[in-house]
């Protein structure tokens, strides 16, 4: 054997172990060869005509919905537990002080009082002037439909719904979020899993409406934001793959996942981080905010009828098909 032979067969060699190992990442990132869970559960029907009463509520009744007009966060706040209240006879307020101010997360539990529980989250707050409504407007839409189906057919897993105040800036990322001040007081309780709803309702078929922070990822997903994603770091791998397992075999929603390093632009940009501290398994389950929407925290934009409320339905009825069988 000749020594260019020889040098070829290593090259090959070289090349054949890069690509392996790509490959191997890929789908320890993705989780590319999970397969839908099919399960004996009835899915039920969302209603999109509560959706879009939610929606245009917080972000056309109640716009501005920010830390600068308390009078339309408590209005929302105000909104989201009167609804609650509806489905659950276990509904509190979490109240918070930031520089003198009141705030406050919206509690409600479903299902027994005793075990290890499942927590579902979405903020309501909107950014500066935007009109927020698939941020995060979609969220809390979706969980208050998610209290009405578990109302109707309660779990056997201890559940808890939050809405949380103070997600956007200047808060996020200190110890000021509402999900924070939740987590912290969660903090080495038994819970099995926390989801954040976070811009859930924004999708399009059109090619190349979908963005990626790396070029690579672009030959890993699809270039329609046709999807709906769920994303979390490196410690969740397991979490990921059986909730999009659940909710690949609840409806024919498209659903790709993700688990990168925090540093990764969007993995850590909502309220599980804040449960990531407490060594809490956390996802967030979004759109892909702004890698999608072009209207992410445009000022008097982000309008309910930007939103695809069909398909918002069919997130909510993955996240209960998830949580009625994690």
């Amino acid at each position: 054997m000749s020594i260019y032979t020889k040098i070829t067969i290593s090259i090959a060699g070289i090349i054949l172990f890069i690509s392996l190992l790509t490959i191997s990442a890929c789908s320890l990132l993705t989780q590319s060869s999970v397969k839908p869970k099919k399960t004996a559960l009835v899915i039920p029907n969302i209603s999109t005509q509560n959706l879009i009463q939610h929606v245009k509520q917080l972000s056309v009744t109640n716009h501005p919905r920010n830390y600068l007009h308390l009078d339309n966060l408590n209005a929302t706040a105000d909104y989201i537990k009167q609804h609650m209240q509806s489905y659950s006879h276990d509904v509190s307020e979490q109240i918070f002080t930031i520089d003198n101010i009141k705030y406050r997360n919206i509690i409600s539990h479903f299902g027994p009082k005793k075990g290890a529980r499942i927590i579902i989250g979405a903020h309501y707050d909107s950014c500066c002037q935007t009109q927020g409504a698939d941020d995060n407007a979609s969220g809390i839409a979706g969980l208050l439909e998610l209290a009405r189906l578990l109302k109707e057919n309660p779990p056997n897993t201890p559940i808890e719904l939050i809405a949380y105040s103070l997600e956007e800036p200047p808060f996020f990322r200190t110890k000021d979020m509402g999900s924070a001040i939740h987590a912290q007081s969660v903090a080495g309780q038994p819970i099995k899993l926390m989801i954040s709803l976070e811009m859930i309702g924004y999708f399009s078929d059109k090619p190349n409406s979908q963005q990626f922070p790396f070029k690579l990822m672009q030959k890993l997903y699809s270039d329609k934001g046709n999807f709906i994603a769920i994303i979390s770091n490196m410690d969740n791998r397991k979490a990921t793959a059986t909730i999009k397992s659940y909710m690949l075999g609840a409806t024919d929603l498209p659903v790709y996942s993700l688990n990168a390093p925090s540093f990764i632009t969007g993995v850590d940009f909502s309220d599980h981080r804040n449960y990531w501290k407490h060594d809490i398994p956390a996802v967030m389950i979004t759109d892909t905010s702004f890698y999608r929407n072009v209207h992410y925290h445009e000022a008097n934009g982000d309008s309910w009828e930007d939103l695809d409320y069909n398909r918002m339905a069919k997130v909510i009825q993955g996240v209960y098909s998830t949580v009625q069988n994690y």
